[in-house]
């Protein structure tokens, strides 16, 4: 049970009536529930019903597309081939609202101002079909770390990836962006029944001076969207000084206006008025999602649209382009492109559907129209494609080897038992009989799972070391 510290239940009982602050108190002391999203170009079905074989039962929510509630088998969702694939991503029901709201398009040049862990930064990638352009941004070095693993897990190529703080990032981006989403760092009173530890620090204190980090996020996400284009803003708690007050004095500021919004799942009205100060009405059309009321997070959401110019310092050069993208006919790329074509009868004709950088002796794989002025800003950019060997002959990377699935006709290997299987998900050596002397694309069943090399022992696994996995439910 999570005890809450005095700080936290002072706030809830001054903001909240009796009967919701009581519901809230007991709320945070519920189990959580659990749910998983399912990638949009996959059969539901045949997962559903495989995850059911694994002892994992779930239910739809009918509200929101391609979302399953877990009813049971909690312990194993993070477990299985399914997950290490990235054919689903567990995510609370409340945080996949705001891309939703988003609403992003392929033709959006889309941008994710604070991104990590990645479960909003993928759903996006995902609803743009994995196409055009989506820049995700994380200041954290650590937390840049799991967004990366994320984005590579759910096989996403449409992806550049920054590492610079929200506010300072409009140095480089002017009136720049179709679509941002600001989902700011907060006080996390809405997410305390699964990080109890929010209760080791929360303070009033604390909260006023991410007030401020938040009032400049938002600041440099409106320099950067362009006129016209629009701005989701979310918080996971709600405390009006993060979420109306906030809404209240950028609007005063800048020209925006509100834009209404229906959410899949229960809400209710942003406030208008609080301990006597009366903010625009036009904060009535953002949204609160009580925790208690959908079994998930608690959040607050409303949607900007910049309707004029604004002032703004001149965007910034991010030095001398020393990085380029390779369309696939480039000298520089297509020789390697054509020795994995012909290592594993791919089509020559896909290739023109992506772009190619080569960083080093690796290549990364992204989007045909995936494009930016300042590539020296990003830390990625879409995923691991291949990699030269001290020889210069290109090897398809496992990741690329699951984006091109079906593509890939010879040179293929199939496991035939579970033993091989953890062999192969542990990075080790499958046995073979056979005489292999080409780079292989590993098979179980109908799943590719990544490639291997072979060696004098056998087939060397080379599955990613982010995705092995010391115990997988079969």
């Amino acid at each position: 049970m999570i005890k809450l510290s005095d700080n936290i239940k002072n706030y809830i009982s001054s903001l909240l009536n009796e009967e919701d602050a009581n519901k809230y108190f007991a709320f945070i002391s519920s189990e959580p529930s659990l749910y998983i999203r399912i990638r949009r170009n996959l059969n539901q079905d045949e997962i559903i019903l495989s995850l059911s074989d694994k002892g994992i039962i779930v239910e739809k929510i009918n509200e929101v597309e391609n979302v399953f509630k877990v009813l049971t088998g909690k312990e194993w969702v993070g477990k299985t081939i399914e997950f290490a694939l990235g054919y689903y991503y567990v995510q609370s029901l409340s945080s996949m609202i705001p891309p939703l709201i988003l609403n992003p398009k392929e033709d959006d040049k889309v941008l994710d101002l604070c991104a990590a862990p990645g479960s909003k930064t993928t759903q996006i990638a995902e609803r743009m079909n994995n196409k055009g352009t989506l820049i995700s941004n994380e200041p954290n070095l650590d937390r840049i770390k799991m967004l990366i693993h994320n984005i590579d897990r759910m096989n996403l190529i449409n992806i550049g990836v920054i590492q610079n703080r929200g506010e300072w990032l409009n140095r480089f981006y002017n009136n720049s962006f179709d679509k941002i989403l600001v989902d700011a760092p907060c006080s996390a009173l809405g997410i305390v029944q699964k990080k109890g530890e929010i209760s080791n620090w929360w303070s009033i204190e604390r909260l006023s001076n991410l007030t401020k980090i938040q009032l400049m996020i938002l600041t440099s996400a409106i320099k950067m969207v362009k006129v016209g284009g629009e701005i989701v803003y979310s918080t996971c708690t709600f405390t009006p000084e993060e979420n109306e007050l906030l809404i209240n004095y950028i609007l005063n500021k800048y020209p925006l206006e509100v834009l209404d919004i229906q959410l899949p799942i229960k809400s209710t009205e942003a406030i208008i008025n609080y301990k006597g100060e009366k903010l625009n009405t036009e904060i009535i059309k953002a949204r609160r999602i009580f925790p208690w009321e959908v079994n998930s997070d608690g959040f607050f959401i409303v949607k900007l649209r910049k309707v004029e110019e604004i002032k703004s310092t001149q965007s910034l050069e991010s030095n001398e382009q020393r990085s380029i993208l390779l369309s696939h006919n480039n000298k520089n790329i297509s020789h390697a492109l054509n020795m994995i074509s012909d290592t594993f009868n791919i089509r020559k004709e896909i290739w023109q559907q992506y772009q190619f950088q080569i960083k080093g002796n690796d290549i990364f794989i992204t989007d045909k129209d995936w494009k930016d002025n300042s590539l020296n800003l990003f830390t990625r950019i879409g995923t691991h494609f291949g990699l030269f060997d001290k020889f210069g002959k290109a090897h398809l990377h496992s990741f690329s080897a699951q984006l091109l699935g079906n593509e890939v006709k010879q040179n293929i290997y199939t496991l035939t038992n579970e033993n091989q299987l953890k062999d192969y998900l542990t990075g080790g050596i499958i046995r073979t009989t056979s005489s292999l002397k080409n780079q292989q694309v590993i098979m179980y069943k109908d799943y590719i799972l990544g490639t291997a090399v072979p060696t004098a022992k056998g087939l060397k696994s080379q599955y990613p070391k982010s995705k092995r996995m010391d115990h997988i439910k079969l």
